[in-house]
């Protein structure tokens, strides 16, 4: 009868309304099915659903009302679930109205929840969408990103929900989603990684899809979206750890994400394989096979992050050491198996960086022990300024050193004030302090810093310092379980299968980690028993076993000698060591020699004249393998002690190395015509000869100032260098020997100079003949020649060579080999800013940094010895050679590049005077010859040209030192106000198109305004072409990383923590640069011109040279 009433839909509506507004918990289901027998025929009955009547209905499925309403909603999904055959017309009428063709009646409540309402549709009736849903594929293609979010929100909830079989049903809207994983919008782009997890979780069968799209998504340009990829894939994890734990491609998505290069996606994808590790630690019986696999290289990409640059990675990398990867929550046996199969069976290069990290943080206990000692001092002025420098130290160790540093020094009051806390620091940096102790004094000295949450930034400051500081995996119980597991393996007892070890390296690993622990934890092997198992590894008869023991017990000595603790075992190692100097192997014989040095005191005469005769007596003997060990005992004997049998040391190498061994050439004539032979395929007496240059460099350093024996050593070795490895010149020696031997002396070469005292003895032009070897015919000779140069310089600024050897790089430059150029530009990169960042450090702290020291530093200064080394070298035979003055340009641009373009103090005028200065002398080797002098002079055009043609800015800023020029190099004009002006490259030089820098950009430097102007806007107008040059060198700085994922290669950090994209940079730039030079000559004259007016009538004298440039 209502239906048939003109305002039918008006009652109807009302009624609805009325129905569902009262209907309550109070209501029996007689009540509520009383209801729906009046609701329902009103519907069925009716001619039509308005709009209207459809949005009394549906508003109650959705929020709010679902929520605040429950019995509404109850009635409402009983009402459609009765009446769906007749709702769903009008329903499919509604959607597509709002979906299709965009109409709008804001009266309506339902039509701002239209996703929601699809949502709760498919709960209460999917059949009533069986046409609705085929639209949403219209709506998630819109242009609009706001109705494409709603769609993707809603299809995912969708089609992840548990049980849903809705991508089987609906394969064509299925695959429309998964292109949503590409949106444009990278809010959409993450909506859809972050519903993976609901995939992974729910629909095994749809894995396959979700892991191909989270593939792709893994190298999104957005790191939000790289981020929330590793985030559902351990969320999954964590809900149902086999999921991800038997996916290998899951896992190969997470390993290449620790290569990221945003830190929060690294912490998050190597937190995660740790993860998987502890599981696989904990229970590995039952772990799938992807994850065994996964297992063998995941602790690798962990240690691979503490290569990548930034503290924040390396305390990373510490944290899931003690937390995953060796759980220091583990009993002690348990705890030092965990480490040894993760020793056991990391690769090469994660194994250097647990060395590192174990050095870093022996690093951090010292200086916390160092600031413990000096609080503990009285107090004085001088207290106060080593608490200061102390604590500048300790935040270096810390993120954000700067902020760090404020904690830090609130930390030092606090140590002074608070004798508790002082007390418990101490014992935590205490050498013999167990693993329960050091968390104990942990536990309780984070409790004296306040309450521990985020806002307290003293106390998160100073505790990450003392973790990065702890010991809670290693003590001396752990050394001694340690140390019976690898007496096991070492036997092939049963813990090579209970570890799941190689058989073959589980023995050298063993020892080696045994190694790698004297260094960091000497105190916990001080003890009896530990020491005689370390002896007892002795009985195996494995040629790694002897080095690596003898090794290990120099270590234990250096931190308390064995002679003053236990005699009784120091003389069971002196007959030990007598017997592998006697009759061992070199390397034997020379551990030999340091173990018996680090555990003797005081009686070393009476512990060395017995190791002595033994080399007396194997040098006297035939020329066999024993000569060959005595030869490398005696060098590392006269290293320790020279001074204790002087006389006899000298006699031995006078007479048996240099006359005998030395001059002559026992052995018949070795053909071949290989230019490189491995070092075991040289024939004995070459080996006897290689090992004789190293006992003479290890007995002038122990020496460290018989400058005549130096001189002589030099000399010799020399003579070597220049006749090419065939010091007799009688053809015997192989071109393979020839290529070691000259090698072998210029590496010998490089060792004494880093000593001062005999290392200044070397002649200028020794350095010369010594810097040619760097552009040596065999590449193996420039590759292991530039190694040594590059480690002289390790140590800088203590033991290290001087910076005259830094202008060896430069001969690199003329390296046609890609690969050995790249290495040679990272070694000087890095050599560079060492030198740097210390002259900074010691500027900052307020140290000696006057300009004669500096001088000495800076790496700025190697410039002068770039030219006199490449005016110097053997392929420059003539000014006209236009070809290679082109490869010197090339050559000078190889140094100056990180010179010019990567130094924070450079000085365009300080390198212009440097040159104009180096110009006005002459050579100091031969100052009379005038070829040798204009080589000099063309060298000098070649790197004006260069830094007038780099040089961004050409403002005269002070520079950090005057420009000084060594006279061992260089002989001073007796007129001071003398000035070259010439020019002495050919003009085709001048105006050739390849190279660096084009042609030459002027001869002085514009030292007064106006000619600073003028020949920065001459520069301007000559050098059109290069600036296309200069943005092809810029385009290039940011090398190391992929375009669209920015991954930083931990492996090739490994090899060279220091090379950056510069080196790339270099090699590109060197190779395509490319400059016009329209009007030189008018550059020229004006700058020329300019820096005369302005330097006549100054002296061209600097601070008093030193004869070498070393650093004081």
């Amino acid at each position: 009868m209502i239906c048939e009433l003109e305002e039918c839909n008006e009652i109807c509506i009302a009624l609805f309304h009325l129905m569902f507004k009262i209907v309550n918990d109070e209501h029996s289901s007689k009540v509520k099915k009383f209801i729906l027998d009046v609701l329902c025929p009103l519907i069925s009955d009716s001619d039509g659903v308005s709009n209207e009547l459809l949005d009394v209905i549906l508003t109650n499925v959705v929020e709010p009302v679902k929520s605040q309403r429950k019995y509404a909603y109850n009635l409402a999904r009983e009402l459609i679930i009765k009446t769906s055959e007749h709702l769903e017309p009008y329903i499919q009428q509604f959607f597509n109205h709002v979906l299709i063709l965009g109409k709008d009646d804001d009266k309506l409540f339902i039509k701002k929840k239209v996703y929601d309402l699809i949502y709760e549709l498919n709960h209460i009736c999917p059949s009533i969408l069986l046409a609705v849903l085929p639209q949403l594929e219209f709506k998630i293609k819109s242009t609009d990103e706001k109705e494409r979010m709603g769609s993707v929100a809603l299809l995912a909830k969708m089609f992840s929900e548990p049980n849903s079989t809705l991508a089987a049903r609906h394969k064509a809207l299925w695959q429309v989603f998964l292109g949503r994983f590409n949106d444009i919008s990278v809010k959409i782009r993450i909506k859809c990684v972050q519903y993976t997890m609901h995939f992974l979780l729910n629909h095994p069968k749809l894995r396959g899809d979700i892991t191909e799209a989270l593939k792709a998504r893994q190298h999104d340009p957005e790191e939000n979206v790289r981020f929330e990829v590793v985030v559902a894939i351990f969320a999954t994890a964590k809900k149902d750890f086999e999921v991800v734990s038997s996916s290998e491609d899951l896992l190969n998505v997470v390993k290449e994400r620790t290569l990221d290069k945003k830190f929060k996606i690294r912490k998050e994808a190597m937190e995660g394989l740790a993860l998987i590790y502890y599981k696989h630690l904990t229970n590995p019986e039952v772990v799938p096979d992807a994850t065994k696999n996964a297992v063998k290289w995941i602790k690798d990409k962990i240690l691979y992050g503490y290569y990548t640059p930034g503290i924040d990675n390396r305390l990373l990398v510490e944290k899931l050491m003690v937390t995953k990867l060796v759980p220091y929550t583990l009993d002690t046996v348990n705890r030092m198996k965990k480490m040894y199969i993760l020793f056991g069976t990391i690769d090469p290069n994660a194994t250097k960086a647990f060395i590192e990290m174990q050095r870093h943080q022996w690093q951090v206990r010292k200086s916390i022990s160092d600031l413990v000692h000096q609080i503990k001092l009285p107090a004085s002025e001088e207290r106060n300024k080593m608490i200061a420098s102390m604590n500048n130290t300790l935040s270096k160790f810390l993120p954000e050193p700067v902020k760090a540093l404020e904690n830090i020094k609130k930390f030092s009051l606090h140590l002074v004030s608070n004798m508790e806390l002082l007390k418990y620091v101490e014992k935590f940096c205490d050498p013999y302090v167990t693993c329960k102790e050091s968390v104990e004094c942990l536990q309780i000295i984070y409790r004296q810093l306040g309450t521990p949450n985020m806002a307290n930034i003293y106390l998160n400051t100073v505790k990450k310092l003392m973790e990065r500081g702890s010991s809670v995996i290693v003590d001396a119980d752990g050394i001694w379980s340690l140390v019976q597991l690898v007496q096991d393996v070492l036997k092939n007892g049963e813990t090579i299968t209970e570890l799941d070890l190689d058989p073959d390296t589980a023995g050298e690993k063993g020892l080696r980690l045994l190694f790698v622990l004297t260094f960091t934890f000497p105190a916990h092997f001080n003890h009896k028993d530990t020491i005689k198992g370390l002896l007892n590894c002795l009985d195996a008869k494995h040629e790694y076993v002897a080095p690596l023991v003898l090794a290990s017990l120099s270590f234990i000595g250096k931190f308390k000698p064995i002679s003053e603790i236990f005699p009784d075992l120091h003389m069971v190692i002196r007959k030990i060591c007598n017997e592998y100097i006697r009759n061992g192997t070199p390397k034997e014989a020379k551990h030999a020699i340091r173990c018996l040095y680090a555990n003797t005191k005081d009686n070393i005469e009476e512990v060395f004249s017995p190791v002595l005769e033994i080399i007396k007596e194997n040098l006297n003997g035939e020329k066999n393998r024993f000569f060959l060990t005595a030869i490398v005992a005696l060098g590392h004997l006269a290293f320790y002690i020279p001074d204790k049998f002087r006389a006899g040391i000298k006699n031995l190498i006078s007479r048996k190395i240099v006359k005998d061994l030395m001059m002559n050439d026992l052995t018949a004539a070795r053909g071949g015509t290989d230019t490189w032979a491995d070092y075991e395929d040289l024939c004995l007496e070459t080996q006897c000869k290689l090992e004789g240059f190293k006992l003479m460099a290890r007995w002038l350093l122990g020496l460290k100032t018989d400058t005549i024996n130096a001189q002589k050593t030099f000399r010799m070795l020399n003579a070597i260098i220049e006749n090419g490895g065939d010091l007799l010149e009688k053809g015997k020696p192989n071109p393979a020997e020839r290529a070691w031997l000259r090698l072998g002396a210029g590496c010998a070469i490089l060792k004494i100079c880093e000593q001062k005292g005999v290392g200044d003895m070397v002649a200028v032009n020794h350095m010369y003949n010594l810097a040619e070897l760097a552009a040596d015919p065999v590449p193996q000779v420039r590759e292991k020649i530039i190694k040594k140069l590059h480690k002289g310089f390790k140590s800088f600024p203590y033991k290290s060579l001087p910076l005259d050897f830094m202008g060896i790089y430069v001969l690199s430059g003329f390296d046609e080999d890609k690969k050995l150029k790249m290495t040679a530009k990272s070694f000087l990169q890095a050599d560079i800013n060492k030198r740097s960042d210390y002259v900074k450090s010691r500027m900052l702290s307020g140290g000696d940094s006057g300009p004669q020291n500096i001088s000495h530093q800076l790496a700025d200064y190697m410039l002068v010895f770039v030219v006199a080394i490449l005016a110097h070298h053997k392929a420059f035979s003539s000014l006209q050679d236009v070809e290679h003055l082109k490869r010197i340009r090339q050559a000078l641009w190889f140094v100056l590049e990180p010179l010019i373009t990567k130094n924070e103090n450079y000085s365009y005028p300080f390198y212009q005077d440097m040159i104009q200065k180096i110009k006005n002398c002459s050579d100091a080797l031969n100052p009379d010859d005038e070829t040798a002098n204009h080589k000099i002079y063309a060298v000098c055009d070649l790197a004006n040209g260069i830094v007038h043609s780099r040089s961004k800015t050409f403002a005269r800023k002070p520079f950090l030192a005057e420009p000084t020029i060594p006279v061992s190099y260089y002989k001073l004009s007796d007129n001071p106000s003398y000035q070259n002006t010439q020019v002495y490259v050919p003009e085709e030089i001048l105006l050739s198109k390849g190279g660096v820098g084009g042609g030459l950009a002027g001869t002085s430097a514009p030292t007064s305004a106006a000619a600073v102007t003028t020949a920065a806007s001459t520069t301007r107008t000559t050098h059109a072409s290069e600036n296309d040059v200069e943005d092809r060198i810029t385009d290039g700085e940011d090398g190391g990383a992929n375009d669209d994922t920015g991954s930083i290669d931990n492996e090739t950090a490994s090899s060279s923590s220091n090379i950056t994209g510069g080196s790339k940079r270099s090699l590109r730039s060197t190779n395509n640069d490319s400059t016009a030079e329209d009007d030189t000559a008018t550059t020229i004259t004006m700058a020329t011109t300019a820096a005369v007016s302005e330097t006549n009538g100054q002296s061209t004298k600097g601070p008093p040279p030193r004869k070498r440039t070393r650093n004081t």
